[in-house]
């Protein structure tokens, strides 16, 4: 693996390209790029005005049955990630075979071994690293549940303004925490659709990436979805 393991420049340009998109796109979403607001930012102000709503009911059945759901989605792309990091393993294990695969494929020149590896190595960390983001999510949405729970009943007889607020407070936090490396995980899952194009060749791993940022910033930034969630509510009568 030694003698082929360095990288191409192509290669190595499109591996810093990817990066640096990656990177570029979870700043952006963190607002320090731009200042229009993400659908990720928005749905954080959402996250918090539930958390006060929440302080108001005496049932939170309801809150309970949105947390136990958003736990099941973490948990579903933990499970689907680890699956994924298992089958790259297996890739490594059946390089040989793939390889002459990709040789018998038309206009596409086979990699050497050693470049192969390095390229599956990669998508291995790039699905761990998905993994334990939504592993620590569900961790974090289970703490966010204790918190719920941790937060006093609303009483007309005593004056617990201050103390509830804190509770609420923490409570938000914390699903905004579990939110954010939920979202972290699922833009490494993402962004390995990406990825798959390097199998393939640095140019083609540069165009899926600008595919993948596309749709991505098309979500966030230009969906419906993030236009639903802005539109002011509409009164009686008001369509």
């Amino acid at each position: 693996m030694a003698d082929s393991f360095p990288l191409t420049t192509p290669d190595l340009a499109a591996l810093v390209f990817f990066l640096a998109v990656w990177v570029l796109y979870a700043q952006s979403i963190e607002g320090r790029l731009f200042s229009r607001e993400s659908l990720t930012s928005v749905m954080n102000r959402q996250r918090e005005a539930w958390m006060h709503t929440m302080a108001q009911r005496e049932l939170r059945m309801i809150d309970t049955s949105i947390m136990i759901g958003l736990q099941q989605g973490t948990a579903f792309f933990a499970s689907t990630s680890l699956i994924a990091l298992g089958g790259c393993l297996a890739l490594l294990q059946q390089a040989d075979k793939v390889l002459v695969v990709l040789a018998d494929l038309p206009l596409l020149d086979s990699p050497a071994r050693g470049l192969f590896e390095f390229k599956v190595l990669g998508l291995t960390v790039l699905l761990a690293y998905s993994f334990f983001k939504f592993a620590w999510s569900y961790r974090l949405f289970n703490y966010c549940s204790i918190l719920v729970g941790a937060v006093p009943l609303l009483r007309q007889e005593h004056d617990q303004g201050e103390q509830i607020e804190l509770a609420v407070r923490r409570a938000a936090r914390m699903n905004i925490l579990a939110g954010k490396h939920f979202n972290t995980g699922l833009r490494g899952i993402f962004f390995a659709i990406g990825y798959l194009g390097w199998l393939i060749g640095p140019l083609v791993f540069a165009i899926a990436t600008l595919l993948v940022l596309g749709v991505l910033v098309r979500r966030q930034y230009f969906s419906a979805a993030r236009q639903a969630v802005l539109e002011p509510q509409a009164g009686p009568g008001k369509s």
